[in-house]
């Protein structure tokens, strides 16, 4: 029985020593980079991100009657930036019966206590802030 030599095989077929070597080091090497990728995009996300915050809460609502609903709600932002809200009424199917855009402008105050008298379409039974976001 006559045997072809391993190495030989492997030779033709590039599964040499040298090549699964060069093969790992390569598989190691994207592996690093895909890591510092990962790594570099979390630091630039998380810590130097834009540091604007922005929160806004309904502390009340009364309904004045049926056509007329009033919201009070606080917005808190950096002191100097301008928000918008979107402020809503809806009536007892969760149908938005009120709806306002409102512009703040800057103010020195971080936090603000405001209230929105909005007109509405049929009687509703609440009032609240739909969305807030920086202008």
């Amino acid at each position: 029985m006559s045997q072809a030599p391993a190495p030989r095989l492997e030779s033709r077929y590039g599964r040499t020593p040298v090549r699964r070597g060069l093969a790992r080091l390569l598989a190691v090497a994207a592996g690093a980079g895909v890591l510092v990728v990962a790594i570099a995009w979390a630091i630039w996300v998380g810590l130097l991100g834009p540091a604007a915050s922005l929160e806004s809460r309904t502390t009340g609502y009364v309904v004045v009657d049926d056509s007329t609903v009033e919201v009070r709600y606080e917005v808190t932002v950096d002191a100097g930036r301008t928000v918008s809200c979107a402020v809503q009424a809806l009536n007892s199917s969760f149908e938005t019966v009120g709806w306002r855009i409102v512009e703040l402008p800057a103010s020195e105050q971080r936090t603000r206590s405001l209230t929105e008298v909005l007109r509405t379409t049929e009687p509703a039974v609440t009032g609240l802030i739909y969305r807030c976001w920086l202008t």
